[in-house]
């Protein structure tokens, strides 16, 4: 057996990392980052645990594992170690000084865990160490002492098997955090996000995972208003470990909460997320990206004006020209085209009562029509002179180069949202003045158009312009 025994420093709880946090729970956050080595992993009275005998082949040895702990994968907090063949010697040795004795049989009773209860009698009998405690008749100590310290003994010479209840990731991150001061005012709650986030953080990479969405909430003091809680949800573009941009994007929206009473508690919930995707290694040097990705500007331009002032186009299942996409908020639309995008790959985690993210219809980007740069909010209805379109302003007549196009679509609007059914026919034309432009012609009354002829009495329709 081998056993590695982790404590965290009492005066440094912070991570290592380059946002200087401090961890709300150092202790837990280790504990998850010591499962990457060994699924056998405990906590007791303050000290992670790890048995590694049977990772050590995994890593291709004890100390290529040993290297990869120490040195290559720092712990997520500043700690004392130490190691031994059983869990409670381990633990012993973390109690001492490095110019103490290290054998089991000189270790003092101080750091026999069973022990400590009964330190005064066996003081005074002149018991202090492990090996002295260990000559002492067992039936005579069971008498006295109980079967706990034996057993004990037994556990840390390896004559019984040492049993603990394994440590699990939890499936839902959730923190909360008592407030050193009343907070009166929203921005300020970020310096206590910071500690939680660096706790989100830690979790995060134990699990291999981004986060794509996250709550964060506050408790008032309910003496001053009736409304004790309030939280604000905050999603990203794509499952991310860049707990910078979190930050910038919770400070973005707190900047728009006002607080009604002084807030006490916070606490943080993971909402959503998703397995990171691979990186891939070139023989050829990367270019070098300077400042933030679009997704990442996107966010928080959209956290600062509002979802409702930064819009992008999203393609919709529809064959009118005006009804091929429609507009969204930014953040929105590309949160969902990359759940989309990662289901392909993995499905995203969800919190228990989190709905799915709603998915975008499909569509078939493959077309032989040939559409407009640009397309007029309203169509532009044209003057005909003998059964010929002309162009606006007393442009001349148009000449169509090509089509048609047909369309009909929209029959099935039942509502004014569904917007009016299409029958019209497409055509690329070209005027004097213009240039290219695209015209329509509706049918009217299910009356078609024979190829070359144009119905007399249909109206023409100026759609779209082509740059």
């Amino acid at each position: 057996m081998h056993w590695i025994a982790l404590q965290p420093l009492p005066d440094a709880t912070g991570p290592q990392d380059d946002d200087g946090a401090a961890l709300v729970d150092a202790l837990a956050a280790l504990g998850w980052w010591a499962l990457q080595f060994t699924p056998k992993v405990a906590q007791v009275e303050g000290v992670v645990l790890m048995e590694v005998s049977a990772s050590e082949r995994l890593f291709g040895g004890s100390k290529p594992l040993i290297d990869k702990i120490y040195r290559e994968n720092k712990p997520v907090a500043l700690v004392h170690y130490a190691r031994a063949a059983t869990s409670l010697i381990a633990i012993a040795r973390l109690q001492l000084s490095q110019s103490a004795p290290r054998k089991p049989d000189e270790l003092p009773l101080t750091t026999l865990l069973a022990a400590r209860s009964h330190l005064p009698t066996l003081t005074r009998i002149g018991c202090t160490t492990w090996g002295q405690l260990r000559a002492l008749p067992r039936g005579g100590l069971v008498r006295r002492f109980g079967a706990g310290l034996v057993d004990a003994l037994d556990r840390a010479y390896g004559a019984k098997p040492e049993l603990y209840p394994w440590l699990e990731l939890p499936a839902v991150f959730e923190a909360r955090l008592e407030l050193t001061a009343r907070i009166d005012n929203a921005p300020a709650l970020m310096f206590g996000a910071r500690r939680l986030l660096a706790q989100l953080h830690a979790w995060l990479r134990s699990g291999q995972r981004g986060i794509l969405a996250l709550e964060l909430g506050w408790e008032l003091d309910a003496r001053r208003q009736d409304a004790a809680q309030g939280q604000l949800v905050v999603r990203t573009a794509e499952p991310t470990l860049d707990m910078a941009h979190v930050q910038r994007l919770l400070a973005e929206n707190l900047a728009r909460v006002t607080l009604h009473a002084p807030a006490l508690y916070l606490h943080l919930r993971s909402l959503e997320t998703a397995a990171l995707p691979g990186t891939t290694t070139s023989l050829l040097p990367d270019d070098v990206r300077v400042g933030d990705s679009l997704h990442h500007l996107l966010e928080r331009l959209s956290a600062r004006l509002g979802a409702d002032h930064v819009l992008r186009a999203v393609p919709c299942a529809d064959h009118r020209p005006e009804r091929m996409q429609v507009w969204q908020p930014a953040s929105r639309a590309a949160s969902a085209f990359a759940t989309n995008s990662i289901a392909a790959r993995a499905y995203p985690a969800r919190a228990g009562g989190q709905k799915d993210t709603p998915k975008q219809p499909k569509t078939d980007a493959k077309s032989d029509a040939l559409y407009p740069t640009w397309l007029l909010t309203h169509p532009l209805k044209l003057s005909v002179r003998n059964n010929t379109p002309q162009c606006a302003d007393d442009g001349g007549p148009l000449t169509l180069l090509a089509g048609p196009q047909r369309v009909e679509a929209g029959w099935w609007g039942v509502s004014e949202k569904d917007g009016a059914c299409a029958l019209r026919d497409y055509f690329l034309a070209r005027s004097e003045q213009m240039g290219l432009l695209w015209v329509y012609q509706e049918r009217l009354g299910g009356q078609g158009r024979a190829e070359g002829k144009t119905s007399a009495g249909a109206d023409w329709y100026l759609h779209g312009l082509f740059a």
